[in-house]
């Protein structure tokens, strides 16, 4: 193996890593990290492990990837956020997570309020903006 070409091992971890995410197993997720995966992991499109979590609506991994140092306004390679994901889907729990961890409403592109506004999501506009 050339030192191009990574690890397979390695990257069927960070494939059980994105997998876990996306599930909502945030314990597993949770002591993976704890026991040295980066907290915030991408893929190939530059989601990270919060934005898997938080678009397929598990506040409760949202939650433990922020305790853990997850950067809340990391945005992909589309430009889009947790924040954002959150409120496309539409969960408070997410967002207020977010937000409590200092996740900017405006952040990305298009941001969180831009979603908001796109889709005609009036609960989730008046939590974006009294964060602000």
């Amino acid at each position: 193996m050339s030192e191009e070409e990574p690890d397979p091992a390695v990257v069927e971890l960070a494939h059980r890593m994105f997998d876990l995410a996306r599930a909502g197993a945030t314990e597993e997720l949770a002591g993976y990290v704890d026991a040295g995966v980066p907290v915030n992991l991408t893929n190939d499109k530059g989601d990270s492990l919060l934005i898997l979590a938080a678009y397929h609506d598990h506040p409760a991994t949202v939650t433990a990837l922020l305790d853990r140092g997850a950067e809340a306004d990391r945005a992909n390679d589309r430009g889009q956020t947790a924040l954002a994901a959150a409120v496309f889907r539409q969960s408070p729990a997410s967002v207020g997570a977010l937000l409590s961890a200092g996740a900017s409403p405006g952040a990305g592109g298009p941001s969180a309020l831009d979603t908001a506004r796109f889709f005609d999501l009036p609960e989730m506009l008046r939590l974006l903006e009294a964060a602000r």
